[in-house]
């Protein structure tokens, strides 16, 4: 399995917050932006939190594995290969979330006299920050799950993931 890279993350984000900052512009031009919603931080800051808790918890149960305790439980390689698959496609979902939050909140930082505006802005704005710690507890749990590099079977030296 291949690691999600910061760079193909950043793109997402700059990608869609150019569109959906493009894409607001025009809707206004046209009729009414429609609301950002006050659910979206609460929701991406949910998601983060799963997701650190999975990586957590993973971390705790390797160390006690690797330490040998009597009452270790081990990690099976199929959860941990799907809890990194959830942590991936949770990342990519949420730079684009954040991204299209992202360009919409600069859109509407040209009317923050209007206070109704003013509160979607800042809704937008903890949207992008939930979206961040979404990326940034999938990466963790990504680093968590990673195996310990093995020269024999991989020359390009490259720990792959679980």
């Amino acid at each position: 399995m291949k690691e999600l890279r910061i760079r193909v993350l950043a793109g997402v984000f700059v990608v869609a917050g150019v569109l959906s900052w493009a894409g607001a512009r025009l809707w206004n031009s046209i009729g009414t932006l429609p609301s950002v919603p006050l659910a979206a931080p609460i929701v991406l800051a949910l998601i983060a939190v799963v997701l650190l808790a999975t990586a957590l918890s993973i971390r705790a149960r390797l160390k006690a594995q690797r330490e040998r305790q009597p009452d270790a439980k081990g990690v099976d390689p199929m959860m941990a290969a799907r809890a990194v698959v959830f942590g991936q496609a949770s990342a990519l979902v949420a730079a684009l979330v954040a991204g299209m939050y992202g360009g919409t909140g600069v859109f509407l930082l040209e009317s923050l006299d209007n206070p109704a505006r003013r509160d979607q802005a800042i809704s937008a704005g903890f949207s992008v920050l939930a979206g961040i710690g979404v990326i940034a507890a999938a990466l963790f749990l990504e680093r968590v799950c990673k195996l310990p590099e093995d020269d024999e079977h991989d020359g390009t030296g490259a720990a792959p993931t679980v």
